[in-house]
């Protein structure tokens, strides 16, 4: 039983992790479309593009829109160098669909993740398990995993950014409809790398936030768990 419940409670731990992360990324990209056009004012696109602030940010709400699956198309016309025209070209309609499959997939993984958290932290109120120690225990390690693992990451990324940037694409890519031409495509000049830089470090710091205020949360929690005859529950991690 107290292996069933170690299992049970690792299962929770990992699941609740999962549903943070993405939350806390999907938060980071639509919290705050003021965010947007900070990016944009710094990297100078306005002025790269000839468009206005207003119609860079409606291009930005219906791309977004497509990629949380609230669009259908990315059919976007707009005023951009001159004229009045078709914001996505062929390559980006490809390569945005993907990217719209990963965001979808996410949201999916986040979904199914929350139903195992709830079906686990049931199992375990259920069985009268000491969940408050054994889930925080758990939680609290596997975050201490995932923060080396995420400074191993971030020193890489400092040190060589788009390399990083290609790898990431390489992995979840197999086509090389990610490469765009800036003379060619207005959304790369948009999206430039260094944009892409710094909401990498806005979602790393929204992730690290979150989890860290439930590190805080399981660690008040874990300090706590007793058996029942007032001596530490040998069950799942000591």
């Amino acid at each position: 039983m107290k292996a069933l419940h170690g299992m049970l409670s690792f299962l929770a731990a990992v699941s609740l992790i999962v549903v943070l992360l993405i939350t806390a990324a999907e938060g980071a990209v639509y919290l705050d479309f003021g965010y947007y056009e900070k990016e944009y004012e710094k990297y100078r696109v306005l002025d790269d593009l000839d468009m206005t602030m207003e119609d860079t940010m409606e291009v930005t709400r219906e791309m977004m829109a497509y990629l949380r699956g609230n669009r259908e198309d990315l059919v976007v016309v707009t005023h951009v160098d001159g004229e009045e025209q078709e914001f996505f070209n062929d390559q980006d309609k490809f390569h945005m669909a993907e990217v719209k499959d990963i965001f979808c997939a996410a949201l999916l993984m986040r979904r199914i993740a929350a139903g195992v958290f709830g079906t686990a932290m049931a199992l375990l109120v259920f069985m009268k398990a000491d969940w408050k120690r054994m889930v925080s225990r758990w939680y609290m390690l596997l975050i201490m995993m995932l923060a080396v693992a995420a400074g191993v990451l971030a020193y890489l990324m400092i040190q060589n950014f788009n390399k990083c940037f290609v790898i990431f694409h390489e992995i979840f890519f197999d086509n090389d409809k990610w490469l765009f031409d800036p003379a060619d495509d207005y959304m790369i000049r948009m999206l430039p790398e260094g944009l892409f830089a710094d909401f990498a470090a806005r979602i790393g710091i929204f992730s690290g936030v979150v989890l860290l205020l439930f590190f805080m949360i399981c660690f008040r929690l874990g300090r706590g768990g007793k058996g029942k005859a007032g001596t530490p529950d040998s069950s799942g991690i000591s």
